[in-house]
């Protein structure tokens, strides 16, 4: 599977392009959209939650910006985590025509999908360290665990979606089904409240949740400056690679039958 997306590593790296000029063809402002949006967001963020609502978080009230640290933190890398798994869930239906007219590695398409979710990311999160070196919060000395956290949330995030990617073939349901629960999924994920807020009797709830233990590394780094939970990380890291031994499974299994189904 790795050889063949080598192998096909310009078709990759041109689809990729083709996706990402594709989403702001026939816009003025074209690809500065890409910058415009994010930093609409962490804009927003800052005049809204810091000067206008004046939000503090509990034991950082003395930080400037820290609510808007918080919510830049953990909305940037769970729509990353929410693009990626809804594109892949889709990757397949989207490119039926082209899985039917030309022969190529299946495998491809989620490669694609994966690196267009992340390209589309990583200009909204370069511009949110921006943002934080200007504050003077850039967290330099954390950086590569930062790195860490992003391969661990993509291995989680690639292992599910691509096995619910080949059930959404031959259940359409999964897809619709999906939707509903990555927004309960969301807000019983801390990305816009602190945790702080859950009653304590309910907490041991979140243990449950990967994304959870995902974001938290995000907002350890980036608000508090801490260095991240290694252990609970490497829960999420174990359950990502079970998942992708599913779908490689599940992928494997089905691959050849995807066509007819589509």
């Amino acid at each position: 599977m790795l050889k063949n997306i080598w192998h096909y590593r310009h078709f990759i790296y041109s689809c990729v392009k083709r996706e990402f000029q594709e989403r702001y063809t026939g816009s003025i402002l074209g690809i500065l959209w890409s910058v415009f949006q994010p930093l609409a967001m962490i804009l927003v963020y800052t005049l809204v939650f810091t000067e206008v609502m004046k939000s503090k978080m509990a034991g950082m009230e003395s930080v400037p910006f820290a609510y808007s640290i918080y919510l830049c933190a953990g909305v940037l890398t769970w729509n990353l985590f929410n693009e990626t798994l809804m594109n892949l869930v889709n990757v397949f239906f989207k490119n039926a025509n082209l899985m039917k007219k030309v022969s190529f590695p299946r495998v491809c398409l989620p490669t694609i999908t994966v690196l267009s979710s992340f390209t589309n990311f990583i200009i909204g999160f370069m511009l949110f360290w921006i943002f934080l070196i200007i504050i003077g919060k850039f967290p330099y000395m954390h950086i590569p665990e930062v790195i860490i956290v992003l391969l661990v949330q993509s291995i989680f995030t690639v292992g599910l979606g691509l096995g619910l990617a080949v059930l959404n073939v031959f259940f359409r349901d999964v897809g619709q089904m999906l939707g509903v629960v990555t927004q309960f999924w969301f807000w019983f994920t801390p990305v816009v409240y602190p945790v702080a807020i859950i009653p304590e009797a309910l907490r041991w709830l979140l243990d449950f949740n990967p994304m959870y233990r995902i974001i938290k590394c995000y907002q350890d780094i980036f608000v508090y400056g801490q260095h991240i939970d290694y252990m609970g990380l490497g829960v999420v890291l174990i359950l990502g690679l079970v998942l992708c031994v599913w779908s490689l499974k599940i992928y494997q299994k089905h691959v050849g039958e995807l066509v007819d189904e589509l």
